[in-house]
């Protein structure tokens, strides 16, 4: 399995029977592809619409039915389309018990940065800073590092997205929660050692007193 398999499988495990979940663009996407047969998950799309399937076979695209990020997606039965503001209140009314998202950076306060960097040209921020604060739990996925700098630092140095909104990370090396003490290492990946995990990352973790062999 390649890194981002890895981080969206081990996702795909922190979700729950019933929950409402909304995905980001790019990684947090393929968490739906390794949802069990067997588990209600619904998901919700910030382009307006619940009963998000996985992604469209290849071959089978419909450029109709596609998700935030525009990559075509399916849909599944009972699943329900509506406008933006229908949307965006039921993630401001606290609806969506968690969100996925990619990140550039995340500090060990639990601050995001995943809009921008400076210089280069965005489209906006989308609706992230919505689902950080309306979702009940906020999950951060993406590689440990960015061309080799961590990503997970002692203070974000890009424009944040919010501030103190994150909950757990989930990367190929690990799981993490992240708490009033800091950003606790709960779970590893037994390829990396506890002493690789802390070179790449620029935060002082704490490491769980059980800590346990990642789920994948």
């Amino acid at each position: 399995m390649n890194a981002k398999e890895i981080i969206a499988r081990r996702v795909a495990k922190e979700l729950k029977d019933g929950d409402v979940v909304n995905l980001g663009i790019g990684l947090p996407t393929m968490v739906a592809n390794y949802i069990p047969e067997n588990m209600d998950i619904t998901f919700q799309s910030e382009n307006g619409f619940v009963g998000l399937g996985p992604a469209a076979e290849e071959g089978k695209e419909d450029m109709d039915l596609v998700n935030a990020g525009g990559m075509p997606v399916t849909a599944v039965p009972g699943a329900a389309f509506f406008d933006s503001a229908t949307s965006f209140s039921i993630i401001r009314g606290g609806h969506v018990d968690a969100t996925v998202l990619g990140a550039l950076q995340v500090d060990e306060k639990g601050n995001l940065a995943n809009w921008m960097v400076p210089g280069k040209m965005v489209p906006g921020m989308g609706g992230a800073m919505d689902l950080v604060v309306g979702a009940k739990k906020v999950i951060i996925s993406m590689t440990h590092t960015q061309k080799g700098k961590p990503k997970i630092l002692k203070e974000c140095n890009l424009p944040l997205t919010a501030a103190g909104q994150v909950n757990m990370i989930v990367t190929e090396m690990g799981v993490m929660d992240v708490t009033d003490q800091g950003i606790v290492l709960k779970e590893i990946n037994p390829e990396f050692t506890v002493e690789d995990v802390q070179n790449a990352t620029d935060a002082e973790l704490i490491i769980a007193d059980d800590l346990k062999k990642m789920e994948i």
